[in-house]
């Protein structure tokens, strides 16, 4: 018996894993405006995390041939998550977490104030000499992207690198089914990537008025394949995802140093996961060679390793991929919104967020009830809509949780 619902409304097939999880109707109709595209290769699928988002709507795995939507890549490119498993066991934790969550906010910059300028503490004033490293192995790329592209450029590129960021982006120390502590976080390109992704959406804009391309949603607008522009994209987006990655892995370092200045001496098993979920690639699915998108969605070819998290408060999830084709090999990136974050600030007190995070040293405050775990699906609902799709191989509990 097949696990997903197909909605067929004009264009290709949409095969979406959503038994038992909510579809909004505005996510639908992005969803059949997708499909309804000439370069769509066989269906498009979606993920049970799926809400309306931006551009395109989160949690969908578009296959395409020929051209790329940069809008469905989105501003946030490689954004994903990292999660590394240590030798250490809860016992060994303090009593107190406030300070361990302490330790981590002063190593690594996080948040955004100063509205991103030079006083912003959410990027680095002078920068580490790991950082300066990492940037160095990204600089020539970069300037030769943007020297041709100037308004790609981010001016903070460098002073970006190993930083969080805002909204859902976090660092969590958790614990698994044998109480084994974790460390997981989520980010991704940060201002690098969100420059790169604005400069081509409105790139891909502009070539529609350009040949008079009429299309359901003009956040569809696209880059063909084999035309200058396509290449320059491409050329970015691989920049920003791997920026992404040496971004994740420099927080990743600087949290594990900063734990090690106030936890007992512990080492790093080989249980170490980096992936992304917002991103675009080459794969070959159904016999043909594609670009495909992931926009809130996590690879899952069978063998592959994910991190599925759950909201503040709630479960999350390291899994194995079963590599089931009709997916395109993918699974959620999460549990996925069930509300805007402005329904949530209306809808939920402090007193709701402090009984929702009752027992993770986390910020109970107001500037994070748009965060709170009831703005988001069910993480169980949501990993049941995926059972084939993934298998659970760990399941974690947040004890400490930093945000943005």
């Amino acid at each position: 018996m097949e696990n997903y619902e197909v909605i067929h409304e004009g264009g290709l097939p949409i095969k979406a894993w959503v038994k038992g999880v909510q579809l909004e109707d505005a996510a639908r109709q992005q969803l059949v405006n997708v499909a309804t595209l000439p370069f769509i290769h066989k269906h498009v699928a979606v993920m049970p995390d799926v809400h309306w988002g931006m551009g395109a709507t989160i949690g969908s795995v578009i296959p395409t041939k020929g051209a790329i939507i940069p809008a469905a890549v989105g501003v946030d490119i490689g954004c994903g998550m990292m999660a590394v498993q240590t030798g250490l066991t809860a016992d060994q934790l303090p009593d107190n977490l406030s300070t361990v969550r302490s330790d981590i906010e002063a190593a690594v910059p996080h948040g955004r104030t100063d509205n991103g300028g030079k006083n912003d503490r959410g990027a680095w004033g002078d920068l580490p000499l790991s950082v300066e490293g990492r940037w160095r192995g990204l600089a020539d790329r970069y300037e030769s992207i943007t020297e041709k592209h100037p308004k790609a450029l981010a001016h903070n590129n460098s002073r970006h690198m190993g930083t969080l960021g805002t909204g859902n982006h976090f660092i969590e120390v958790c614990l698994d089914e044998s109480n084994q502590v974790w460390v997981m976080l989520h980010s991704g390109s940060r201002g690098c990537g969100n420059r790169i992704g604005t400069y081509f959406i409105q790139a891909a804009k502009k070539e529609m008025e350009r040949w008079f391309i009429n299309l359901p949603d003009k956040n569809l607008a696209y880059l063909v394949e084999g035309s200058e522009l396509f290449g320059d994209y491409v050329e970015a987006v691989q920049w920003a995802q791997d920026y992404a990655l040496e971004n994740r892995k420099e927080m990743m370092a600087a949290v594990l140093s900063a734990l090690r200045q106030t936890l007992p001496e512990f080492a790093v098993t080989d249980m170490a996961v980096n992936c992304h979920h917002n991103y675009v690639t080459k794969e070959n699915h159904f016999g043909a060679n594609v670009w495909l998108t992931r926009k809130g969605a996590v690879r899952a070819r069978e063998g592959d390793l994910g991190i599925i998290p759950g909201s503040m408060g709630a479960r999350s999830y390291i899994v194995r991929g079963k590599g089931n084709p009709v997916s395109f090999h993918s699974c959620s990136h999460g549990a996925g919104r069930a509300m805007s974050r402005g329904q949530a600030k209306k809808q939920f007190s402090l007193e709701d967020h402090a009984k929702a995070t009752e027992g993770v040293e986390c910020r109970k405050d107001e500037g994070v009830i748009d965060e709170t775990p009831g703005a988001y699906k069910n993480i169980d609902a949501v990993m049941a809509a995926q059972a084939d799709l993934v298998e659970v191989i760990h399941t974690l509990k947040q004890v400490v949780c930093v945000k943005g």
